[in-house]
């Protein structure tokens, strides 16, 4: 079974003298920021001279520096850039700065776990991967919880990386919910599994070929859109809050019923193809292949975002929407770069 650590395994005093700069202020480097800082860390942020977050932290109540006199002037240093961003600014801004002693965080373990970044032997390097977007992140620590959390340790220079890392861990309120020990390879290949395979490509997958299945049937694409992604909340809401087995209690048995027997062909159909692509996972060739999209400027990347925001179920999407006022609908302007 899993390790888990939670507040009475975690020391907050180590924290007492330290600095801790948090490199990029986005969804997760906000709120691990406005965290560690109410609960008493001393927190200041950097940022690229000419960012935009840096009128937004500053409103927030932090120091903001650039990337390089952060690092300089910080004992610990979370690196909570994009995966594509983070190797470039490490060896630009933060390798040079770095002392014996420091401890170099990160909350995906992508780049040190494929090799982009490799710290040198005298430095502490762990993971403290909150299970939930930033901004959950923030709120349920304002309601006095928090989320879980993962914990890794890559490199133990001081002999205290763990007791460190469970301290920020804590100051941001992950042990208040558990924290999971894991390991930098099993973060970073589960975490990307369940992207591809799960969350944001088979469900996508799925949605997709259903809606366009009907439509090609000539039911309506509202009656479809409806069907095929609006409901899909109202399941996966069921599943979060009790599992499997309180989805199919509280469905219907002709819904449960035909879900068993479709569910067992898709899983026979997918299983196969789940395998290859958690293999091209672990020998790095999801990561080469995206970090050489990256370097020559995402010319598949950005048609096939294109694509899929101008898709019919988007348009319909949209409009059905604003039918439910209730749901706070979001609209977004493409973007054109990452």
């Amino acid at each position: 079974m899993a390790k888990i650590y939670y507040d009475q395994d975690a020391n907050p005093t180590l924290l007492e003298g330290c600095t801790i700069a948090i490199i990029g202020y986005g969804s997760q480097g906000h709120a691990h920021a406005l965290n560690a800082s109410d609960n008493g860390a001393n927190v200041i942020v950097g940022l690229y001279e000419g960012s935009q977050s840096r009128a937004k932290a500053e409103a927030d109540g932090l120091a903001v520096h650039t990337v390089a006199e952060a690092s300089k002037r910080a004992d610990i240093i979370n690196l909570l850039l994009p995966d594509t961003r983070q190797a470039q600014v490490y060896g630009e801004s933060i390798a040079a700065n770095l002392e014996p002693g420091n401890l170099l965080l990160f909350a995906h373990g992508f780049n040190i776990h494929f090799g982009t970044i490799v710290p040198p032997p005298e430095i502490d390097v762990a993971m403290i991967a909150p299970k939930a977007p930033g901004h959950r992140v923030r709120e349920i620590f304002g309601e006095g919880a928090g989320v879980p959390g993962l914990l890794a340790i890559h490199q133990d220079a001081s002999g205290q990386t763990k007791d460190k890392a469970l301290a920020y861990a804590h100051a941001i309120g992950c042990t208040r919910a558990g924290v999971i020990e894991t390991t930098f390879k099993e973060e970073t290949e589960t975490d990307l599994f369940g992207e591809q395979v799960i969350l944001c490509g088979g469900v996508t997958a799925l949605v997709r070929a259903a809606f366009e299945t009907l439509v090609k049937a000539g039911y309506q694409p509202e009656i479809a859109y409806f069907e095929c992604l609006h409901e899909l909340k109202l399941i996966v809401d069921l599943m979060y809050e009790g599992g499997l087995s309180y989805m199919w209690y509280s469905v219907s048995n002709t819904a449960e019923q035909g879900g068993y027997q479709i569910g067992d062909r898709f899983e026979d159909l997918v299983k196969e193809e789940m395998a290859g692509v958690l293999q091209r996972i672990q020998n790095g060739g999801f990561a080469k292949d995206w970090i050489d999209e990256n370097e020559r400027g995402l010319p598949n990347f950005l048609p096939r975002r294109q694509r899929e925001h101008d898709l019919l179920l988007e348009e319909v999407g949209a409009q059905l929407r604003d039918m439910m006022p209730f749901l706070d609908a979001k609209r977004i302007k493409q973007r054109h770069g990452t």
